[in-house]
């Protein structure tokens, strides 16, 4: 996945439902890769299909319906991605195409999951949700702003979360920013210590246990 589009503008898929849980965003019969790909299929299978072996759509459910089938943002109740940490989850949403979430509150590991995969979850009260449904939505990531119809809503993010998303960067990229410390540190602590980077193995200790 790509570092966040900015801005990003999409209708907002309205699903406006408290508690969805992983097991619904992806039940484990979906399941079947460990790899990011091949589960966009899955997304919803519960609510999205009639019937899960068939693939028979649902026609009332939302990304079912021609106004949202390519929506990039998705608005949420409260407590959205409860349940089990499965990062299946947002892996599957991504893939769908879902790049921002809007919710009333997140479970905080499916929130911590969706910052490691580019996804962007945005915070918000529920009033103000509810006049982003169905809407043409603006996200700005740089200045941490959403607009729609010339409404304009700020969000809260972590500072690195948001330079993680803006530069496509994971955790071990933004250790590499500060490889010249590291280096230095490094370098400093060899002299000090060098015992540590004695890469020959160490004899082990004479031991007095008699032979078997």
């Amino acid at each position: 996945m790509s570092a966040f589009p900015q801005p990003l503008t999409s209708i907002a898929a309205p699903l406006l439902t408290d508690n969805v849980d992983t097991d619904t965003i992806i039940p484990s019969r979906e399941m079947k890769s460990t790899a990011r790909t091949g589960l966009a299929a899955g997304l919803f299978a519960p609510w999205r299909y009639r019937d899960a072996d068939t693939r028979a759509e649902n026609p009332d459910f939302v990304l079912n319906q021609p106004a949202y089938r390519r929506a990039a943002i998705l608005v949420a109740g409260r407590n959205f991605g409860c349940g089990s940490s499965r990062e299946h989850a947002v892996w599957a949403l991504a893939e769908h195409g879902i790049r921002a979430i809007i919710a009333e509150s997140f479970a905080p590991i499916f929130r911590a999951n969706c910052i490691r995969n580019f996804l962007l979850p945005i915070t918000l009260d529920r009033a103000a949700i509810a006049t982003l449904a169905g809407k043409e939505v603006t996200i700005d990531l740089a200045r941490l702003t959403l607009t729609s119809g010339g409404v304009e809503h700020r969000f809260a993010l972590e500072p690195e979360a948001q330079e993680m998303l803006l530069h496509g960067l994971d955790a071990i990229d933004l250790t590499l920013q500060h490889a010249p410390a590291i280096t230095a540190w490094l370098a400093q602590d060899r002299s000090l210590r060098p015992w540590v980077y004695e890469l020959a193995p160490r004899p082990l200790p004479a031991t007095t246990e008699p032979a078997r």
